[in-house]
């Protein structure tokens, strides 16, 4: 299923995406967890803030 996913975002439609993960402390327990989105490379910065 991999492959079909790298497939899609390389023959989009002449956009670049980005596959992003970032950390986030959990505000209940206190421990940290990975976020994940697929995003156009124009939308990464506001993911990361």
């Amino acid at each position: 299923m991999a492959k079909k996913v790298v497939a899609t975002l390389k023959t989009g439609t002449g956009k670049q995406f980005t596959k992003c993960i970032k950390m986030v402390k959990s505000e209940k327990t206190g421990a940290y967890c990975f976020e994940e989105a697929i995003l156009a490379n124009d939308k990464v910065a506001e993911f990361l803030k």
